[in-house]
């Protein structure tokens, strides 16, 4: 798609706190896609839903405090970054059979996306980890 007129190449990051709660993926979801179509990046949108809702399911389930999602657009690439208060590392994506029921979430968001990873937070005494993935746009 070419650019739109709502399309902009101007950087800009939103964070949306998040609670320990089971909903939360679903208004993480909704809240990226109505991001992402009030910017004009719909057609981002499917994969970015996708992935997004692995990393917030993740910190709801893994974890037990709250969480944050992080979106930026800077440079035609959308990251996307969930924050929660757990500094345990991720496990490692397992290539699991299309059978099964858990273990994928990381597996998918590295075959979908352009780049993804992790790090350790830790300052003022407050820890936890941020993993991210990176979706490139073309023609958005």
């Amino acid at each position: 798609m070419p650019n739109s007129p709502m399309s902009t190449d101007a950087p800009w990051e939103y964070t949306l706190y998040i609670p320990h709660d089971a909903r939360a993926v679903t208004v993480s979801r909704r809240t990226l896609r109505l991001i992402l179509t009030l910017h004009g990046l719909l057609p981002l949108s499917e994969t970015a839903e996708l992935v997004a809702t692995e990393l917030v399911s993740n910190a709801v389930r893994h974890t037990k405090g709250p969480a944050a999602l992080r979106l930026r657009w800077a440079g035609r690439v959308l990251r996307i970054g969930v924050w929660d208060a757990d500094p345990t590392p991720p496990a490692p994506p397992l290539s699991a059979s299309a059978e099964a029921e858990n273990g994928r979430g990381l597996d998918l968001v590295r075959n979908c996306t352009d780049g993804w990873g992790w790090y350790q937070l830790s300052s003022n005494g407050n820890s936890g980890k941020f993993v991210w993935c990176e979706l490139a746009s073309i023609g958005a």
